[in-house]
């Protein structure tokens, strides 16, 4: 379904557009999904609306993880990409699961700041970005996913999820079409 509209008080939530993450391989190009992700971000923060920048710092505690193919991660690979723009009023979230809210505070800062609604972008569709959408619908949040600021490594993964599950969650449009609903 298109975004009908935006609520007054609606967060954008950027899912890990760290240097580690958007240097994999992705369905679409990592660099186009940062560029419309700062986009909704400054015009987030023109309208004085919350905007979530989150990154991804480990695994969760208990798992077994996967090795990386090239040994340890390298120091910045959980540092945000600065092409995204970030500015000293977003709100920082480092997780350790795949999706935002779980053993973050993002939830307890979203209510403090009376967020009804959030938008997403970020990388990867079938993962992050997914499983916060899902939490999101789950804690009460009306969900926009931004089609266009999302990729995934996998391409089939990357679609389901726009075609089969977003659409189940909330709302989903263009970077285009959501700054248009901003003014």
């Amino acid at each position: 379904m298109t975004a009908t509209r935006l609520d007054p008080v609606t967060a954008l939530v950027v899912i890990d557009l760290q240097k580690g993450i958007t240097a994999l391989s992705t369905a679409q190009p990592a660099e186009h999904i940062v560029e419309r992700s700062a986009a909704l971000a400054k015009a987030f923060r023109a309208k004085g609306l919350p905007v979530v920048l989150v990154n991804v710092t480990g695994g969760a505690p208990g798992r077994t993880e996967r090795h990386l193919a090239g040994g340890e991660r390298p120091a910045d690979w959980a540092e945000l990409v600065p092409g995204l723009g970030a500015e000293d009023g977003d709100l920082r979230i480092s997780k350790q699961q795949w999706g935002a809210f779980h053993g973050t505070a993002l939830d307890l800062e979203l209510r403090r700041r009376g967020v009804t609604q959030i938008v997403l972008a970020g990388i990867a569709t079938s993962i992050g970005v997914e499983s916060t959408a899902r939490a999101a619908h789950e804690h009460g949040y009306h969900v926009t996913i931004a089609t266009d600021a999302v990729t995934d490594m996998d391409e089939a993964s990357h679609t389901h999820a726009l075609t089969r599950i977003f659409p189940r969650l909330g709302e989903t449009d263009t970077t285009e079409a959501l700054l248009a609903l901003l003014g």
